[in-house]
């Protein structure tokens, strides 16, 4: 069932204890979002919950409150878990428990993947209120690290359903739930209901409250959305001009894969802009090193894949650029909706290439609507083309250069070490210097 709440509510009216209303307040949080007044009235009473609602309209507070004030209620160890679908989602949401259970000294710890195993057992072994995981590095722990299990949880939580199942989790999540009380409560939150989400809830909740607060595909309405129709050839060089365009902005500009993440940022660099990127290849490290810049504005140009498109809660991104039309359109959704968050405006820009129309044309046809389309100099375009090739050139080096780097750095036939590589040099070097030895011996004797 789908239920409305009182109009304009405030946390504490809501039931929300004074303790988290004022780590509300202090977090910026001054008054809930459609979803979280929807959602808290049932979940601090206990209800299991499916909330569906777009990016960025505070899912996450709507299941961190109720846990915190259970927790507040019954402390122990191991209350909650909250499976998310990437490590930078997974962290943001632990970022979040920290900021409204500080005040009550809620300990939450993050278990991804791409970070020592050995520091997380430790972690684990301190017997935290709150875990923010990863599925798979989750079962890795129960199945692995001694002395760990969850089978005194009593909350469970699937942020972005959708996309934990699109990403093949399922297996994962299914001996996770075989792991865990079935006395528990559990919160699903999907930005869609497909039926791969319906076959969950239907396995994992029990008489849920269902809560849904926008259309399948939709955008807000302080978004400004266009398109770009231009040719494939010249699509860097109407980058450029875009982004010239809009100096001073901050922008996140989507690929469709790795490799084009990389070369862009490059393309960029090598161009004066301030570009960094994002994307799935990049070590945990370098992964949240690359948010951190662009959070803090030393960086305002976020190269990235969709690894950027979904839950990261980015606060002051002006503009969205599709730099490669999204593949289906949620991605399209996803992707534009790190713009125009919480009320504030946003613009979109997708280029379109005599590739890309049918796809494009999806899109239109998903939002219902037609986009309306963002005027380029043509001639201002082609003022750019000399330098962007140029920009192109180094970067296509660089790129070679540093798979050259990394050929050079592989470690032959499994080495292990620097030293290694030593021994299997000095055997090579050997080796051929009787190679030479023998042909010069035959040399002789045939003389």
């Amino acid at each position: 069932m789908t239920e409305k709440a009182q109009d304009n509510p405030s946390f504490a009216s809501l039931g929300v204890m004074d303790q988290l209303c004022e780590a509300c307040d202090k977090a910026g949080f001054k008054n809930p979002t459609d979803i979280q007044a929807q959602v808290l009235p049932y979940a601090l009473e206990g209800k299991d919950i499916i909330g569906l609602a777009q990016t960025g309209s505070g899912k996450t507070a709507a299941f961190a409150l109720p846990i915190l004030q259970g927790l507040w209620k019954k402390p122990q160890p191991f209350y909650a878990c909250i499976m998310a679908p990437t490590r930078e989602l997974a962290i943001q949401i632990s970022e979040t428990f920290e900021k409204l259970g500080s005040g009550i000294g809620v300990r939450a710890i993050v278990i991804v993947g791409g970070m020592d195993m050995m520091s997380q057992s430790i972690a684990l072994s301190k017997k935290p209120h709150i875990i923010v995981c990863t599925p798979g590095r989750l079962t890795d722990h129960l199945e692995h690290t001694k002395g760990f299990d969850l089978k005194k949880l009593k909350c469970l939580v699937m942020d972005e359903a959708d996309r934990l199942l699109d990403m093949d989790f399922g297996p994962k999540i299914d001996n996770i739930l075989k792991a865990i009380p079935k006395e528990r409560t559990t919160y699903l939150f999907s930005a869609t209901m497909t039926t791969k989400v319906a076959k969950l809830q239907r396995a994992s909740l029990q008489d849920p409250v269902k809560i849904e607060v926008s259309d399948k595909y939709s955008t807000v309405d302080t978004l400004l959305q266009y398109y770009a129709f231009l040719p494939f050839k010249r699509k860097e060089s109407y980058l450029i001009y875009v982004l010239n365009e809009i100096a001073g902005r901050s922008a996140i500009v989507f690929a469709r894969t790795c490799t084009e993440a990389v070369r862009i940022s490059l393309i960029l660099r090598n161009l004066g802009f301030p570009a960094i990127p994002l994307h799935g290849q990049l070590s945990m490290d370098r992964r949240l090193g690359s948010l951190s810049k662009f959070k803090e504005g030393s960086r305002n140009i976020l190269v990235a894949t969709d690894v950027a498109s979904r839950g990261l809660d980015i606060p002051m991104v002006d503009v969205v650029i599709n730099y490669d039309v999204p593949s289906n359109s949620k991605d399209y959704i996803h992707r534009v909706g790190r713009t125009a968050r919480a009320g504030r405006s946003g613009k979109s820009i997708t280029f379109v290439t005599q590739y890309d129309i049918e796809l494009y044309q999806r899109i239109e046809f998903a939002l219902d609507k037609k986009l309306d389309e963002f005027k380029v100099d043509a001639e201002g375009v082609m003022m750019l083309q000399e330098r962007v090739h140029e920009a192109m050139r180094i970067a296509n080096m660089e790129i070679k250069e540093d798979e050259i780097r990394k050929f050079g750095r592989k470690r032959p036939h499994g080495s292990s070490s620097s030293a290694d590589k030593d021994v299997v040099r000095d055997k090579a070097i050997k080796d051929a210097v009787k190679s030479v030895g023998k042909d010069r011996m035959g040399k002789r004797g045939r003389r």
